[in-house]
């Protein structure tokens, strides 16, 4: 029997995380009578990911290769990174988190030296601070 690859892997879950949101979507409003409701984007996102991850699983099959398991380890930690900071935004806020998983990418993923990546986050995260809250007016988590 044939190992499966990651890509087979991917696109299940993948596949699963559009399903999610095709289901939630389907509960807001698709069009009001200014057009597009808050369930347009989300649904027709969800229905892309379904079909692409389809495409990616039916093309795993094509190919055969063996599981990259220090590149899936690095991957899952970027994930790991990115669920952690989502779930500090509450407690931090948007600027402080996204500075920290700025700082985790710069350092651990791509493997910059520090200052490098500690520059980096706080200029993003001043970037997103000067944009959003000052010129726009528009109010960060």
């Amino acid at each position: 029997m044939k190992q499966l690859s990651a890509d087979f892997w991917s696109g299940l879950a993948l596949g699963g995380l559009g399903v999610t949101i095709i289901v939630q979507a389907r509960g807001w409003e698709y069009l009001g009578s200014d057009g597009p409701g808050p369930g347009f984007f989300p649904l027709w996102y969800g229905v892309a990911m379904v079909g692409l991850s389809a495409l990616l699983v039916a093309f795993s099959f094509m190919k055969s290769e063996t599981i990259d398991w220090h590149g899936a380890g690095r991957a899952l930690g970027a994930w790991a990174a990115l669920a952690a900071a989502i779930a500090a935004l509450k407690l931090a806020g948007f600027v402080i988190c996204f500075a920290a998983l700025t700082f985790f990418v710069v350092a651990v993923m791509y493997r910059r030296p520090l200052v490098v990546a500690a520059i980096t986050a706080v200029a993003c995260a001043g970037a997103f601070y000067l944009v959003f809250p000052l010129a726009l007016g528009v109010k960060l988590p």
